[in-house]
């Protein structure tokens, strides 16, 4: 009887380890020198981005106003599929971008 109780006990405490561990990960800003964002040049300050670089790029352009942009209107950072697992800066850039 023991055993069982101790191995619930267990399976209880390693689950509840495992969605704080997805809650944090959910949570977790990508990095400007992560690979897949240097792959797409994401600035996560838009006026920071290369003029001469992308002449296309206007001050206007942000992740909160990108159709991949998975957060509210008015947050700080949100989800994006391009960065799993990661959140975006809603005033970040990334040559991806894409006009709502």
């Amino acid at each position: 009887m023991t055993r069982r109780r101790e191995f619930i006990i267990q399976v209880s405490a390693g689950s509840a380890a495992l969605l704080t561990g997805s809650f944090a990960m959910a949570n977790t800003m990508v990095a400007e020198t992560d690979p897949q964002a240097v792959a797409l040049h994401y600035k996560a300050d838009t006026t920071k981005v290369d003029a001469k670089k992308y002449p296309n790029h206007t001050a206007a352009q942000n992740c909160g106003n990108c159709a991949l942009f998975q957060g509210k209107a008015g947050d700080k950072a949100g989800n994006c599929p391009l960065f799993a697992g990661k959140q975006v800066a809603a005033a970040g850039w990334c040559n991806a971008y894409a006009k709502k």
